[in-house]
């Protein structure tokens, strides 16, 4: 029986911010949705870096993929500079068979400007299902359409414009035949490593239901894991961001050893992204929201200003429900606290305003079912409701809440919703607008 041919797909991991345009994508989103399955539905193994099981340094399996692949499919959503570069390799190595992939709202730079390059459509955190649908059955087709011919047509822009170079052949590398040899097998782990060997998708797979059950003390403990590994393959690279993100909520939502330790050490990770100047929405995000834990500890008004900053450096980023509906909380805390009344309107009424913005953004998103996920409806019914109640709907809020609660996965969430619920409720209550209609009457 012919051994099967395999499709190495190269691509960013996890969630990646495209600085072209400062939108946010869940490149996992697009493994899962639309690449893997189009390979399997072609007769290929798909393989992503993440997923090689290796004792050793992970560039050797990594370049052995790109020389010895039959497919590669690359996609190249956020001028990720990993992919572009194990692209070039491979463009370099094989004359053909390598298929380029991206979203669609992406920039192509000059150099791949005339290459034929997939485009699908990103939500951003998933992938709509008639997308879904329609770049799979394309993806696969394509596939087949190219591993179906006895001689592919020349993909590489190396080849093409260098028409007299030989590709690069091997003879370690191949077969009698010329084709791909099995892989050879994995030297035994010496007798003091008897724990398998964990790649990076299982440990971030551990995270992900560490978090789900609301165990932050074991999601930050493998998550410095995760870390450390990365750190030791690539010690000169810098952090991925996703990672240092997570590891920061993680971190502060432990609360050890105390709550105003993991704040300080969350608030330091993040540092290490540079929140002043960054674009990506997730560092501004978590940067509001530990400044907005640093202020109910120390009630210290520079932990308020930078909390306003973040959330809403986020929010006219992305124009995202999550930056939003925080940046008009802490602007009414920092109203409740204001110098002046002056200043204390205007952050009440910029509070309302954004709130507006959110509300309709919630609508929005919720056309045509809305999110995937539970824990993605969750929090946009949450958000919706806390809305409603910041623009004095309380019975539209309680009804939006309700359905929240309907698909809540875990009982932190209704918990963390209702009691920022309870505090907003108090700040509306002494609104600064009541004593400006006294003074004017």
């Amino acid at each position: 029986m012919p051994e099967k041919k395999t499709c190495f797909v190269v691509m960013g991991f996890g969630e990646k911010v495209d600085f072209e345009t400062g939108r946010k994508l869940n490149l996992n989103a697009s493994y899962e949705n639309l690449i893997k399955p189009a390979v399997e539905a072609a007769g290929l193994e798909c393989v992503r870096a993440d997923e090689i099981a290796h004792s050793g340094v992970i560039d050797v399996p990594m370049y052995r993929q790109l020389l010895l692949a039959d497919v590669v499919v690359a996609d190249v959503s956020t001028a990720n500079c990993n992919a572009f570069y194990e692209l070039g390799v491979r463009h370099a190595l094989r004359p053909y068979t390598t298929i380029i992939i991206a979203e669609d709202k992406f920039k192509f730079p000059f150099d791949i400007g005339h290459i034929t390059v997939r485009t699908y459509r990103h939500l951003g955190e998933d992938i709509g299902a008639s997308e879904a649908r329609r770049f799979t059955a394309d993806l696969s087709k394509a596939i087949q359409a190219i591993v179906g011919k006895e001689e592919p047509d020349v993909d590489s822009p190396v080849y093409t414009f260098l028409q007299r170079l030989r590709r690069l052949r091997l003879p370690e590398d191949l077969d009698a035949e010329g084709g791909a040899p099995p892989a050879p097998a994995a030297p035994a782990a010496p007798a003091e490593k008897d724990a398998p060997d964990l790649t990076h998708a299982a440990l971030m797979q551990q995270v992900a239901e560490a978090k789900g059950r609301g165990d932050f003390v074991t999601a930050k403990a493998l998550l410095s894991t995760v870390r450390t590994l990365m750190k030791g393959k690539n010690p000169d690279k810098p952090d991925d961001p996703y990672i240092v993100q997570q590891l920061a909520l993680a971190t502060y939502k432990s609360k050890l050893p105390t709550p105003q330790a993991a704040l300080e050490e969350a608030r330091g990770l993040l540092l290490t992204l540079d929140p002043a100047t960054s674009n990506d929405t997730e560092t501004l995000g978590l940067w509001g929201a530990v400044h907005k834990r640093l202020w109910d500890s120390a009630k210290d008004t520079a932990h308020l200003d930078e909390a306003v900053r973040g959330y809403e450096r986020g929010f006219y980023l992305r124009n995202d429900y999550y930056n939003g509906i925080n940046l008009a909380f802490i602007l009414n805390v920092r109203a409740a606290h204001a110098k002046s009344r002056a200043e204390a309107v205007a952050d009440f009424v910029q509070a309302e305003r954004v709130r507006r913005e959110v509300i309709d953004i919630c609508a929005e998103e919720m056309k045509g079912g809305g999110p995937p996920s539970d824990e993605q409806k969750y929090w946009l019914l949450a958000t919706w409701a806390e809305g409603l109640l910041g623009v004095g709907d309380e019975a539209g809020a309680q009804q939006k809440f309700q359905e929240a609660s309907a698909v809540a996965p875990a009982g932190w969430m209704k918990d963390s919703t209702q009691e920022q619920m309870e505090t907003l409720r108090r700040l509306l209550a002494d609104s600064p607008l009541k004593y400006v209609k006294e003074d004017g009457e």
